[in-house]
């Protein structure tokens, strides 16, 4: 069974390309940073790097991440583990390992989301959410943005 299931950011807007011919089909190639934890031998003490993990996604999946995803951004990928191999313009043979996703999913709301974009962001460019009296956000009536489920 070839089966893996990821979650991590993105480590940057993904790239999105479309197939030649009649029948042409979008692809869209992403990184996700993967946190990884191991731990020392030499004092138990645990220490956290990440894997930086290719992803390819194609047709409806890839014109979703070309909509809807951006660098920061946390989510959940299932697929399935690809190799390959080519040879690059030097004539050395090259090894390839991508993940072909076959699901994708937000892994945070859009909230947390917009925060962890914000960190980056200077105070002084960061949007103020506009309180009513009572506490909650005013939301217009009309939200022009097409939502990705309906």
């Amino acid at each position: 069974m070839n089966k893996v299931i990821l979650m991590g950011r993105l480590t940057r807007d993904p790239e999105v390309r479309y197939s030649q011919g009649e029948q042409s089909q979008a692809y869209a190639r992403y990184t996700l940073a993967v946190d990884r934890r191991f731990t020392r031998n030499n004092g138990g003490d645990s220490q956290q790097t990440a894997d930086f993990i290719s992803c390819v996604a194609f047709g409806r999946s890839a014109e979703f991440a070309e909509k809807y995803f951006h660098k920061g951004l946390k989510l959940v990928v299932t697929g399935r583990i690809q190799t390959g191999s080519y040879t690059n313009r030097d004539g050395q043979k090259v090894y390839t390992t991508d993940v072909v996703v076959e699901d994708q999913e937000f892994a945070e709301s859009k909230n947390a989301s917009a925060q962890n974009t914000d960190a980056f962001m200077p105070v002084d460019n960061r949007p103020s959410p506009s309180a009513a009296g009572d506490g909650f956000m005013n939301i217009p009536d009309v939200i022009d943005e097409e939502l990705p489920f309906a």
